[in-house]
């Protein structure tokens, strides 16, 4: 059951408004299209609904206040690369007091702005203006933690975040899919100006046409976005216009640059864990009362009904083609069917 909770868990980061996202904010976007005609259609969106350029003070302070604050910890930001509050090294933070922000010199325990896709890096630099600040791109960070990663271009690793043998720079295990999925943002925003190959380091042999380092799109599919990055990309809409495609749906890199399969958020029926369809699917996605399972299988399966903060709330053995739903407040739920301990997850909305 552990495992279970685990994986649908973390399955569950992107469906509180995947299916809202996509048919307001992408229904220009043509859902066959992949490769070059995908990048080219979602940076056409981006770039055209991207219309008002924050000042980089106060605006973008004003926003990270806002958005960069720990859902489980009222008051206190999420340090970009921090990981641990307990170990009483201030540098490794991982959160810190929202109010606890560095507007002049002298920092040292303090947060300041990172710019996740360095400033010198830019062709041109990137400055405070335009890229330089486009919230996308912006996160609050302990200082020290700042510096130590100055203009580092990013690179493989595991654990904490840490600067590797060759001088790149490792995220740490929690932010590594926030950095890539950031700068698939920046690479289709700013093009010209900000190249993923200049902030990623190893191969680029997924895509057929090579521009995205391949760690990237590893990062993405093994650390898919969490609720913080749901509620960052939904506020920022609201300030500056534009959203982060590969945040709604990291699927979307897949589709673009190839390599491992990332989760799909706006698959609209039954996908297992490693992308393929399998053994069942249900109807409809919208319930009131009874969910169906259409199944090639007539044994009994065992199902698992979960919230999307992966709390179970329902579960038991299907008897027939239908599970009553009725008790369930409304909301979005994952169910989960394991056969064969073959574990299969669609979503519904409970209306």
């Amino acid at each position: 059951m552990q495992k279970i909770r685990f994986i649908v868990f973390g399955l569950l980061f992107l469906a509180t408004q995947a299916l809202a996202q996509y048919s307001v904010y992408y229904q220009s976007i043509d859902q066959n299209a992949s490769g070059e005609e995908l990048r080219n259609q979602l940076s056409t969106l981006i770039i055209q609904t991207h219309t008002s350029q924050l000042r980089y003070t106060p605006d973008v302070w004003d926003a990270l206040k806002y958005a960069d604050i720990d859902p489980e910890k009222e008051n206190f930001v999420l340090l970009l690369y921090g990981f641990n509050d307990n170990d009483e090294t201030i540098h490794t933070d991982r959160t810190r007091h929202v109010d606890s922000s560095c507007h002049v010199s002298g920092c040292n325990g303090l947060w300041v702005r990172e710019h996740v896709y360095p400033k010198s890096l830019g062709t041109p630099n990137l400055g405070i203006t335009g890229a330089g600040s486009d919230v996308h791109s912006l996160r609050a960070i302990d200082n020290h933690r700042n510096n130590t990663r100055g203009n580092r271009p990013f690179g493989p690793g595991s654990g904490p975040s840490k600067i590797n043998s060759d001088g790149s720079f490792y995220p740490g295990d929690e932010w590594k899919g926030d950095v890539a999925r950031m700068m698939m943002y920046m690479h289709l925003r700013y093009p010209e100006q900000c190249p993923a190959s200049r902030v990623g380091t190893g191969s680029n042999n997924f895509s057929d046409f090579d521009e995205l380092p391949d760690i990237f799109l590893l990062w993405n599919a093994e650390d898919p976005p969490s609720i913080y990055e749901i509620t960052r990309n939904n506020h920022f809409e609201e300030i500056q216009g534009n959203r982060n495609p590969f945040i709604d749906n990291p699927y979307l890199a897949t589709k673009i640059w190839n390599g491992p399969d990332a989760y799909d958020s706006w698959a609209t029926s039954s996908v297992t864990s490693d992308g393929e369809y399998k053994f069942f699917s249900i109807y409809p996605s919208l319930a009131q009362e009874e969910i169906f399972i259409s199944s090639s299988i007539d044994t009994p399966m065992n199902y698992y009904i979960f919230t999307i903060n992966g709390q179970l709330v329902q579960s038991g053995t299907t008897q027939s083609e239908k599970i009553d739903i009725r008790q369930l407040t409304k909301g979005l739920y994952l169910l989960s069917i394991t056969i064969n301990e073959q574990m299969q997850y669609a979503k519904f909305i409970k209306q």
